[in-house]
């Protein structure tokens, strides 16, 4: 009898254990198969580019990248002007929202009141959350006029006046243009990067802030010497966030940008073109195939310069990572 009742557990562990065993490996498979899935589409969309983008590769080569004639009547294509939009409007919203976004970032974890510290942080996070199409007619219809009115003006009359970077601010003033988009471009990534950089900064040991503000460090210096080097790997993701959310930009872009296909100048206040505004308007008014080819040649350089960034990120992550573990 008792050797029945010693059996029984033995047996129920043992069949405990196996469905323990079976469930870890449904679920190791599961993941492994969501892992390969996300590879295959991947992989399906770069096919499908290279596909689409064929006849346009045959037909201009290497050429393609730096050729700046846009004329679809002429089937004659090259993407020097988007991809100058595209990196400048890029540029110009990273130059602008770093900053900005590190300064909200600052004052909500070091500086704010707790009243208002847990509203101003939604509130960033519902400017996130605004469609892309608003922050566009709101820039054209608002933000334009009052930018070509006082904004471009004043920096004709004052940055425009300094010798070579005066250049990108002496045409007159239009509104539209490159300059314009990457304001708005900046203000709609501001969200994204601020609310990376203050997660990351509340996840700061307090006690090494302590230690620093024990020794007499000001809040500054215990945001820059403390609290950066800790996070820092957090921070670049975020505005690496922030950046992948700017270059594939579409419709705030195309209300702010002008639409121009031709180059006229290096200064800021001309209209010009990104990759994705061009992909946006003239898509569905294709019908040639090397003028479809051409766009979807667009779309696979948008692709790469996408991935280039993302991986010289990666890479500046893990050497972060790697001095950082060489400190002492």
């Amino acid at each position: 009898m008792s050797s029945n009742s010693s059996s029984l557990p033995s047996e129920q562990s043992t069949r405990a254990r196996r469905r323990s065993t079976w469930s870890d490996v449904l679920f190791h498979r599961m993941t492994q198969g969501f892992a390969l899935l996300t590879l295959l589409l991947l992989s399906g969309i770069i096919i499908s580019l290279l596909w689409g983008a064929l006849p346009a590769i045959k037909h201009f080569g290497l050429s393609f990248l730096w050729q700046a004639e846009w004329n679809p009547p002429m089937n004659r294509f090259g993407a020097l002007i988007p991809v100058y939009g595209t990196l400048v409007t890029s540029a110009v919203a990273l130059i602008i929202a770093v900053p900005v976004s590190f300064g909200i970032a600052f004052f909500l974890t070091e500086l704010a009141p707790g009243w208002l510290r847990k509203p101003l942080g939604i509130a960033v996070e519902l400017l996130a959350g605004i469609p892309s199409i608003v922050y566009g007619m709101w820039g054209l219809l608002v933000f334009v006029p009052i930018f070509a009115k006082y904004i471009q003006p004043w920096l004709s009359q004052t940055i425009g006046k300094v010798p070579v970077i005066g250049e990108l601010f002496s045409e007159p003033p239009i509104g539209v243009g490159i300059l314009s988009a990457g304001i708005v471009l900046a203000i709609m990534i501001i969200p994204f990067i601020a609310s990376v950089m203050r997660d990351v900064f509340e996840i700061t040991p307090a006690i090494l802030k302590e230690s620093s503000y024990a020794l007499g460090s000001t809040r500054w210096e215990v945001i820059w010497n403390v609290v950066l080097p800790y996070t820092r790997v957090g921070v670049v993701g975020g505005i690496m966030l922030g950046l992948g959310r700017a270059l594939g930009e579409t419709m705030a872009v195309t209300f702010l940008i002008g639409n121009i296909n031709s180059f006229q100048g290096f200064s800021l206040f001309l209209p010009g073109n990104s990759i994705a505004s061009a992909l946006a308007n003239e898509f569905t008014e294709a019908l040639d195939e090397i003028h479809t080819s051409a766009l979807i040649e667009l779309g696979l350089i948008l692709f790469l310069i996408t991935f280039i960034v993302l991986s010289l990120s990666k890479l500046l992550l893990l050497r972060l990572a790697k001095s950082g573990g060489t400190q002492t």
